[in-house]
């Protein structure tokens, strides 16, 4: 087990049940740093502290210490016996963050693990709580003009975030009686320039969140016409409380901490928000399932990719729903709203069509993601062996692969393609076309690279299962649909070829130029 710092959190939004200060400020010397939730401790102290975590906050600092292997949900126990939701989907390092929290146990902890590579255990315990006093919060509350569900629940702890590296964390609730549920949490970089931005989707994994019963997609009933319109992110997730996280982001994560590139953190509301941390930055790789981008978002990504920044897509759908992010209270971009074929509906119809929550590429204000990515999502579902197109492509080299290999399974549940009529960048290759079929009809999948005038290159890898094939045939892949170690092989040395190329800045001043070939296939 690698070094923890352990801090008993504040309770209840009145901060009841705080440490005395003698035991607190034993707990700040014990641990060698001052948390933001520390205001006991002395001023002269935490500055030291801060000045001394400052260089451990880089995710380099963190690749050689020892994992936690005791990091994954063993029972998650009934629905209601914990779940929890934070009061951000990210924080800088120092910032004290909230936690809200029901369960039916008298007690529970928290532990923090930050997800990495550590010699293979993919994870390490950076924090954990002392015992929690637990209780069941109230129902969640209801806005019926948008169907959103709100849990509105009283703050149950604080802790704060002073020496924790920047990264992907999954906060871990554990229950006395032994149930245990995970909360999503980034501690996002401020700086990118010369790194590699991971670049995470919580936007996307509230969409398809239905815990109250709603998402953006069907209401209680699985009726689409009951689903939500807008959704928030006071409410836990579903499931084990980071599905989209562990499906479709972690195995990336690990892959490319192992690899040793430096690295950066963020996520696409951050984006939304504040650019800065793309500055510079030598790529930026958007993850498995990446749906649902703000204008913003979409604008600095591409303004990002002007100034040479490489960019990846890891999936399928990516940028597909344009959505507005909307306060909850008082508290920004805390509701994520998308009216999607009730757009007319949407508020903005009238005054801001250019913020019309609908698909990209529909009126108003069309702009299919193509121009960006490359590629265009098609459908689902589907499942399809990915096909080798272009097999001396600088992605495919160490693969030992000819035009045309197969990889089964790898296609699918939704797929993009370069689609004639759409906008493309140019020049763009197609590096693997894949033949699919979607309900009776005949269509293709493909995987494609282009380049800007920048020098930046881009990569859609057409299909989102990619990132769950680099847990294929490992105790992590449950959903690895049949794909076999060999295709865990072959997309876990393209992804190592990719983040290795794209960390070295502007891929078209050290790579091969694309190959037109679009008029071929």
């Amino acid at each position: 087990m690698g070094p923890e710092r352990r801090e008993t959190p504040r309770h209840g939004t009145e901060g009841g049940s705080a440490l005395r200060r003698r035991t607190f400020l034993e707990a700040c010397a014990g641990a060698g740093l001052v948390t933001a939730a520390a205001g006991a401790c002395d001023r002269s102290h935490a500055a030291q502290g801060t000045r001394a975590a400052a260089a451990a906050h880089r995710p380099e600092a963190e690749r050689d210490r020892p994992g936690t292997p005791d990091w994954r949900i063993r029972s998650p126990g009934p629905p209601a016996a914990v779940v929890g939701y934070a009061d951000r989907v990210s924080v800088t390092p120092g910032e004290e963050c909230g936690l809200y929290v029901s369960t039916t146990a008298p007690s529970f902890r928290v532990s923090a693990f930050r997800v990495g590579w550590y010699g293979g255990a993919e994870a390490r315990l950076v924090w954990s709580s002392g015992r929690v006093p637990g209780g069941v919060q109230p129902e969640p509350g209801f806005v019926t003009d948008t169907r959103t569900v709100r849990a509105d629940w009283r703050r149950t702890l604080s802790f704060g975030t002073t020496g924790w590296p920047e990264g992907a964390y999954l906060l871990r609730l554990d229950t006395q009686d032994g149930h245990q549920r995970y909360v999503p949490l980034v501690v996002r970089s401020v700086q990118g320039a010369g790194r590699t931005v991971l670049m995470h989707a919580p936007a996307t994994w509230q969409a398809y969140n239905r815990w109250g019963g709603y998402s953006l997609y069907a209401g209680p009933s699985g009726a689409y016409a009951g689903r939500s319109l807008a959704v928030s992110f006071d409410r836990p997730y579903d499931l084990d409380g980071a599905e989209k996280f562990m499906v479709y982001e972690r195995a990336a994560v690990v892959l490319a901490e192992r690899l040793g590139v430096p690295l950066a953190y963020t996520t696409g509301v951050d984006v939304h928000r504040d650019p800065q941390v793309l500055h510079g930055a030598a790529a930026v790789i958007c993850l498995g399932h990446d749906e649902y981008w703000t204008p913003e978002q979409r604008r600095h990504i591409t303004r990002a990719r002007d100034a040479g920044t490489n960019v990846a897509f890891l999936g399928a759908n990516t940028c597909f729903r344009r959505i507005r992010l909307e306060p909850a209270g008082a508290q920004p971009e805390r509701t994520v709203v998308c009216y999607k074929s009730s757009f007319p509906s949407d508020p903005c119809y009238t005054t801001h069509p250019s913020l019309v929550t609908t698909d990209f590429r529909r009126s108003p204000a069309a702009d299919p993601e193509s121009s960006l990515t490359g590629v265009l999502y098609e459908g689902y579902p589907v499942d399809a062996p990915y096909v080798v197109h272009a097999a001396d492509h600088w992605l495919y080299e160490g693969t030992g692969v000819r035009p045309g290999d197969g990889f089964d399974h790898l296609v699918g549940v939704e797929y993009d393609r370069v689609t004639p009529g759409a906008p493309v960048p140019a020049p763009l290759e197609i590096t693997a076309h894949s033949p699919v079929v979607r309900n009776g009809v005949r269509s293709s999948s493909d995987s494609a690279y282009y380049t800007a005038q920048s020098g930046a290159g881009v990569f859609a890898t057409g299909t989102m299962r990619w990132v769950e094939a680099l847990m294929a045939e490992t105790p992590d892949g449950g959903r690895d649909h049949g794909m076999d170690a060999r295709t865990r092989t072959f997309v876990t040395r393209t992804t190592e070829n990719l983040l290795h190329a794209f960390a070295e800045g502007p891929a078209a001043r050290h790579r091969p130029a694309p190959r037109p070939n679009m008029t071929e296939l």
